[in-house]
């Protein structure tokens, strides 16, 4: 028996460091790793049963081809060379019929480690001549927003919230999506610190908190504008803080002075005197604390949203106290070298970019020249998880369209594919990580071999690289060659952290203050070298109140945030949380469930011009009026319909950074006949 530690790879800020028991080979137990600060010795609901994914015997182990027709799930056995050999053949005929920006790479962050995300993958496609693929899906309008205002996407020290006093989570469901941050939280509410959730539907989270904002979808910078009219209205603003290390407060001011508590409440669906208490709350308790995550990022004003939110600990001088300030991702702190991991300098002049929240239109788009005619796809299941779902499934059931997918498991996209390749877990590979809700930079080991024929990207694409005769040597390096070169070791953030010192000890925390308080004294890391403080209130595309219009026809204001158990569409078929979660769900507050005659447990129909998908109503003021929620998100073809909650999102992109606009949409409700 060995115990060895890896670390979870998984879309999520908490970059576990995992604990995994391995017996003649085998690996037989996993925990959280008790020495690592912010693990904590414990591991979420999901992944405490990885061993369940790692050994399924639903697993993909071998390369399979298609046999049966585009979209039927029909493969059969072949080897590596053979797979190889398809896959390089239909890329040389993409590439001489339509040239080579007629491929197109689709991936994110299904692998988070800084070499499975995006290292051999991105040299391969640039040096193959592939178009571009913009990373939007999740996190790129807040991304937008927060650099516009601090500079960077920093924020403050996770383990400091402890010393906060007034604690926001602001669309963060930070008991499902953030649990190894709970225990802070927790800390500081034994010491005094109130807790307040701003969500319009009463998540896990919300149910632990002392009070519950539940504004209408895509409201937040209304709110925001409102807290920042009370502060200015009453005197609340730390003067001296906004005069040395912001600018733009006149400009400011003017914007707020428009939002009074009674229009904030017009716009968000709160109740004014709700504004107005949670305003002087956050304003005069210090440290205060904002923790705002990717909820905030999925409607058409996201990132002026983020933006607009992200000037309140300036107003308030929060960032002048451990623990005070905001927080969407530390991944800022990380001194990555990208260029030396993706190589751009080989992109060919001219190569287009594509938006992969716009997939179906790209694949259906009949005046894209060149037309999209192989895409590989990687650390993602577009099938489930892309926006305005008819359309991307039509889109690649295309039969013209060349579709590789490397994978652990046989997902919708899988089903679309030509060519299949076993992907590895985390156990199984080489990695090193960075993090965007701690400060420690991670090595990642293989506890195992890799089970079957299973292969990582990384050596996935040395193989086609080769096959398709790229000699840059840069094509060949080893994951080990990758990773010593993966972050800028000079930077002063790594200050005494050598590659060496992270193969002794695993897991090293940045070279930055013990509390991290990164602007107490301002510098923030933006062209004036001050908080650009800025304002103002982009309404939803599809808002009941913004979109009448619309709404006459769909008057319910749709989000689909993750089920508990459910990590994008990670885990959405392991049977533990199949059967924990009870299947697809619709939850409606009872006034709007009782006017459409729906029972609790009925099976439900939600639409809109798009499409539609079938769930199982649950009937509860977890909703707010007007506001239904489909917790997601599921494969589609273990969805009653083979269609999910994204049978019904828009391909529409937000203000900044050119994201999906999940929530962002209005539907219907009725009873599924």
């Amino acid at each position: 028996m060995r115990r060895l530690k890896v670390v979870c790879p998984h879309d999520c800020p908490d970059t576990c460091v995992m604990t995994v028991d391995v017996e003649d080979g085998r690996a037989v137990a996993i925990g959280g790793d008790p020495d690592h600060r912010f693990t904590q010795g414990f591991l979420c609901a999901k992944v405490n049963h990885y061993l369940e994914r790692v050994y399924s015997p639903d697993r993909i182990l071998h390369p399979l081809k298609r046999v049966g027709h585009k979209g039927q799930g029909r493969f059969e056995r072949v080897s590596w060379d053979e797979a190889l050999d398809l896959v390089a053949a239909a890329l040389r005929r993409v590439i001489d019929e339509h040239g080579p920006q007629a491929v197109l790479p689709y991936s994110y962050a299904g692998n988070m480690g800084l070499l499975s995300y995006a290292s051999m993958d991105r040299r391969f496609f640039h040096a193959l001549g592939a178009s571009l693929l913009d990373r939007t899906i999740c996190a790129s309008a807040g991304s937008a927003g927060l650099k516009a205002t601090l500079g960077r996407a920093m924020g403050f020290d996770p383990e400091a919230v402890v010393h906060a006093r007034f604690i926001v989570a602001w669309g963060a469901n930070i008991v499902s999506s953030n649990v190894h941050l709970w225990p802070f939280i927790e800390e500081a509410r034994r010491r005094g610190a109130r807790f307040v959730v701003v969500d319009p539907y009463r998540s896990r989270t919300a149910e632990k908190a002392d009070a519950h904002l539940a504004l209408l979808p895509g409201t937040d910078a209304a709110l925001a504008l409102g807290v920042m009219h009370v502060i200015f209205r009453d005197g609340l603003e730390d003067g001296d803080f906004i005069a040395r290390h912001t600018t733009g407060v006149e400009a400011l001011e003017r914007r707020a002075r428009e939002w009074t508590p009674d229009r904030v409440s017009q716009v968000t669906g709160l109740p004014a005197a709700e504004v107005e208490c949670f305003a002087r709350e956050y304003a005069t308790h210090q440290p205060s604390a904002l923790r705002i995550n990717y909820g905030l990022n999925r409607h058409a004003g996201a990132g002026t949203a983020v933006r607009t939110i992200a000037s309140l600990p300036a107003l308030t001088g929060a960032w002048r106290h451990p623990g005070g300030g905001i927080l969407l991702s530390t991944s800022g702190a990380f001194p990555v070298d990208s260029e030396a991991l993706e190589r751009p300098d080989l992109v060919p002049p001219g190569t287009r970019t594509l938006n992969m929240s716009q997939l179906g239109r790209i694949l259906l788009d009949p005046e894209l020249a060149p037309p999209v005619k192989a895409l590989l796809v990687y650390n993602s299941n577009p099938a489930a998880v892309a926006p305005q779902q008819e359309e991307v499934h039509r889109g690649l059931a295309r039969e013209d369209l060349f579709v590789v997918v490397h994978e652990l498991f046989q997902t919708d996209t899988a089903d679309f594919a030509d060519v299949i390749l076993p992907a590895t877990t985390t156990l199984e590979h080489y990695d090193i990580h960075k993090a965007y809700g701690h400060l420690y930079v991670s090595l990642s080991r293989p506890a195992i071999a890799p089970l079957g024929e299973a292969k990582p990207n990384t050596e996935v694409f040395r193989l086609l690289a080769r096959r398709m005769g790229l000699t840059d040597p840069c094509l060949s390096e080893s994951d080990e060659q990758m990773a010593r070169h993966a972050l800028k070791w000079e930077h002063p953030h790594l200050h005494g952290v050598t590659f060496e010192r992270l193969e002794r000890e695993g897991s090293v925390r940045l070279s930055v203050a013990d509390p991290f308080v990164p602007f107490a004294e301002g510098g923030f890391p933006t062209a004036s070298g001050r908080c650009e403080l800025y304002a103002d209130y982009v309404p939803p595309r599809e808002g009941p109140t913004s979109n009448p219009e619309r709404a006459r026809t769909y008057p319910l204001a749709f989000i689909s945030p993750p089920a508990h158990h459910f990590l994008n569409s990670t885990f959405s078929a392991q049977p533990t949380f199949v059967r924990r979660e009870g299947g697809p769900s619709l939850t409606l507050h009872p006034e709007d469930a009782a006017v459409r005659r729906i029972a609790d447990g009925a099976m439900v129909r939600t639409f809109n011009d798009r499409g539609s998908f079938l769930a199982r109503a649950r009937v509860s003021e977890a909703a707010r009026r007007g506001v239904v929620v489909g917790l997601s998100v599921w494969w589609p073809k273990t969805c009653p319909g083979g269609r999910n909650a994204n049978a019904v999102t828009s391909q529409e992109l937000t203000d900044l950074g050119g994201g999906a606009t999940f929530y962002d949409a209005l539907v219907e409700v009725e009873p599924a006949s």
